[in-house]
């Protein structure tokens, strides 16, 4: 456990960086926040500067001027506004499809409605494919008839309804889309009808994807960096790809294809096909160095899939928060995107957060709406659980204080021969029935529930700006003293719950080596005397940077575990000496 702790722990040159970083972000973020509070209301004469990737926000329409794919009359730009509980999208006819996307329950950090589509100007979802007249067509780029009446409609809770376009092309052919929206999920069911063009398409294939850069929600920008990625899921196996270093980067996934995905810490744009598919194809592409905090995370996905003899091509589209019970709706392997613990460790790690974690917190929250309580309720929940194992170690920990005695007089008997020590004291071990690693097991125990509480309370959505007492985001650090210097791997910050934590573990710690013997002057038990103020410093360095939620969590499960070992010292009749078999 201690050399995991360890490895976890940042160099020095890291906790550097992050420092630096941290500046940099509050002077960024006190930018952004500026420059957002002024709402967008025309989003073609009110765009926020770019910086970083060009999302062709200049980019004239490309309309082929010749051939099959030359429009037959003219079009002008609109845009459809579509509003449910959930979200107020806009969609341009320029590609058909959406280039804004705002969240009802979800704002940015600093309060303001959060947009996800970067790309304000054309369609975020494009098919692309290479005509028979070897032209490069791109729908994003071309103006579509908008066959629903009027500009915006409204869905209330139980609503269906459907947004139409077409592209009117030569000799009475089109490209016909259907986008039908449900009240009550982030999932949009997309059908495109190819009617007399399939022959005009080499190879009849075409490709769909998602070509806008998806904005940040976050104040940490260079965290949401390192959570942007895009996915694929075929053969049963979710390949992640990741672009490391500033430049652009691409790979082709040949198969069938369930589906393809973007995202951001806590959003995602998600595909789905529902017919066969050849492949997908994904981009990635990075500009700005590491240490630069306007560097941009550019991700793409398009499936690849052959137009069938009755021209439709059906998916299921997901545009929203990383929530499991909305995602799942749409693909039982979409929520595996969010990481909740190590490969090695995700035989357990899954189904913790989904059978249990997450049910927990979904169902008590329809009765308590602070979060903060939950995760209290949720570590007071797990210790009692854990609860019979604990006292039984707790046990064995004191048959080993009361062993003491005799293992002295061994130590002081065979002090010049270490192998006779150590096969007497396994004789006295054995002859009173105790396990020298009996207090071992608890901790065991807990390492993967640790692990995975670790990752899921700074991955997932679950606990995003839920405020308790003074921390505002229990999915962020929550510091509350600034340090006028700097300490090497801690930074120039400390958090409230993490510093509280730490010194439960320092209390309990000199319980814990009580019961066991800790004062005993063998090498070995001085080590761990020392160990047990050492291990809750290094959580300090350790815990200081990660969710303030867990560290809450920590530092209730080491309260009951202090109250509890009281009670059982107590119970046990601690300092009272039992005579053991000699």
């Amino acid at each position: 456990m201690v050399a995991w702790f360890v490895v976890s722990m940042p160099s020095e040159e890291e906790r550097a960086a992050q420092i630096a970083d941290r500046a940099r972000q509050d002077s960024l973020a006190q930018t952004e926040a500026t420059q957002q509070k002024t709402p967008i209301v025309e989003q073609e004469t009110t765009k926020p500067a770019q910086t970083g990737i060009k999302e062709n926000q200049s980019v004239e329409i490309t309309t082929p001027q010749s051939g099959i794919f030359s429009t037959t009359q003219e079009v002008e730009k609109s845009e459809f506004t579509v509003s449910t509980p959930l979200y107020t999208a806009v969609f341009s006819n320029r590609g058909a499809g959406p280039v804004s996307f705002i969240f009802t329950e979800y704002d940015s950090w600093d309060g303001t409605p959060f947009q996800l589509i970067s790309d304000t100007t054309r369609s975020a979802y494009n098919f692309g494919f290479l005509s028979t007249e070897n032209l490069n067509v791109d729908t994003q780029n071309l103006l579509f008839t908008q066959i629903t009446t009027g500009s915006s409609f409204t869905l209330n809770e139980g609503d269906t309804r459907e947004l139409k376009y077409t592209l009117q092309l030569s000799d009475g052919r089109q490209i016909a889309y259907t986008y039908t929206f449900l009240a009550d999920t982030y999932e949009i069911d997309f059908n495109a009808q190819f009617i007399g063009v399939s022959d005009y398409i080499v190879g009849r294939a075409v490709d769909f994807g998602w070509n806008s850069k998806l904005n940040s929600s976050e104040k940490d920008k260079k965290q949401e960096g390192i959570d942007a990625s895009a996915y694929v899921y075929l053969g049963d196996e979710l390949e992640k790809f990741k672009v490391e270093d500033p430049g652009r980067e691409e790979d082709t996934f040949n198969g069938t294809v369930d589906w393809a995905a973007t995202r951001t810490k806590f959003f995602t744009q998600f595909m789905k096909p529902l017919q066969p598919t050849e492949s997908a194809f994904l981009t990635g592409e990075v500009t700005g160095e590491s240490d630069d905090p306007f560097q941009k995370h550019r991700y793409t996905s398009a499936i690849t899939s052959a137009i069938p003899d009755d021209g439709t091509l059906s998916y299921k589209l997901f545009v929203g928060p990383l929530k499991y019970y909305e995602i799942k709706q749409v693909d039982e392997h979409a929520y595996d995107m969010v990481e909740v613990g190590y490969n090695w460790l995700r035989f357990f790690s899954d189904p913790f957060v989904r059978f249990i974690v997450i049910p927990f917190f979904t169902f008590f929250s329809k009765f308590i709406g602070n979060y903060g309580v939950l995760v209290i309720i949720f570590a007071a929940s797990v210790k009692l659980v854990l609860s019979p194992l604990t006292f039984k170690s707790y046990k064995s920990m004191a048959a080993m204080r009361e062993l003491q005695p005799q293992l002295k007089e061994i130590q002081d008997k065979y002090k010049d021969n270490p192998q006779k020590q150590q096969q007497e004291t396994m004789k006295i071990y054995k002859k009173n029935k105790v396990n020298p690693l009996g207090g071992c097991l608890p901790n065991l125990l807990q390492f993967p529930i640790l692990i995975t509480l670790w990752r899921f309370f700074q991955n997932s959505i679950l606990l995003r700006q839920e405020e308790f007492l003074w921390a505002s985001d229990l999915s962020a650090p929550d510091y509350i003293i600034n340090l006028p210097f700097s300490i090497p791997f801690l930074g120039d910050a400390i958090g409230g719950f993490v510093l509280l934590m730490s010194l439960a573990m320092v209390f309990q710690s000199k319980l814990t080596g009580g019961m066991s013997g800790g004062a005993g002057s063998n090498p070995m038990a001085q080590q761990m005397k020392v160990l047990q103020y050492i291990f809750p410093v290094m959580l300090l360095f350790i815990f200081n940077s990660f969710a303030s939620g867990l560290s809450l969590y920590y530092l209730i499960f080491n309260v009951l575990s202090i109250v509890q070992q009281l009670y059982i010292n107590k119970t046990l009749g601690k300092g009272k000496e039992v005579p053991a078999k000699a």
